[in-house]
């Protein structure tokens, strides 16, 4: 039994993101393309999530030719905020230290934001999260991206590998979304789609 009928593309190259909307019931085919995840000045953090997810959206629209009109393509982006500064994926090992540092101590929001298209609609949006870490040394940021390699993740780090398990103090809201998808706000809006 599936929790949902309509054939549904989700374009993520994310395995968390595949794995949240599997284990949540639905049946859904992925395909993945490279779609540039810059955005325009000005916007709010949850904005920037949204225009990405957008982005994203129009760059794999093709991915809905030749299937059923009423085919969903699931697009989505994820990033960290800390005092209205956008952490996104690490550039590499120097960026990640820096970012880690940053949010060290310190309790940040986790902002996904998802998009739905099909060949005649579109709805964009997004859930919170609030994650508390405890303070992190040198050797402890060291040791995580030695053992995990969070390069591509938002903020430097999965809150389902040794970081959550250990540093996270303290979380406010969906789970799934910190992961990179809030499957509950997925599962809603496809109902009313």
């Amino acid at each position: 039994m599936q929790v949902f009928n309509k054939k549904l593309i989700l374009a993520s190259k994310s395995p968390r993101r595949s794995q949240l909307l599997r284990e949540a019931g639905f049946s859904f085919t992925n395909k993945t393309k490279d779609v540039d995840e810059s955005y325009p000045e000005g916007l709010k953090p949850y904005e920037v999530a949204e225009y990405i997810a957008s982005k994203k959206a129009k760059g794999c629209i093709d991915f809905l030719e030749g299937e059923a009109a009423d085919t969903i393509l699931i697009t989505s982006d994820t990033i960290v905020v800390l005092h209205d500064k956008i952490y996104g994926k690490p550039k590499d090992y120097k960026d990640a230290v820096r970012i880690l540092k940053e949010l060290s101590g310190q309790t940040h929001q986790v902002i996904t934001a998802v998009c739905l298209q099909d060949s005649s609609k579109k709805t964009t949006f997004h859930g919170v999260s609030k994650v508390t870490f405890s303070e992190l040394t040198e050797e402890e940021i060291d040791y995580y991206l030695e053992a995990c390699k969070p390069y591509d993740k938002a903020g430097s780090y999965g809150v389902q590998e040794w970081l959550g398990h250990c540093k996270i103090t303290k979380i406010e809201g969906s789970y799934a979304n910190i992961m990179g998808l809030p499957v509950h706000l997925v599962y809603e809006n496809l109902l009313n789609f």
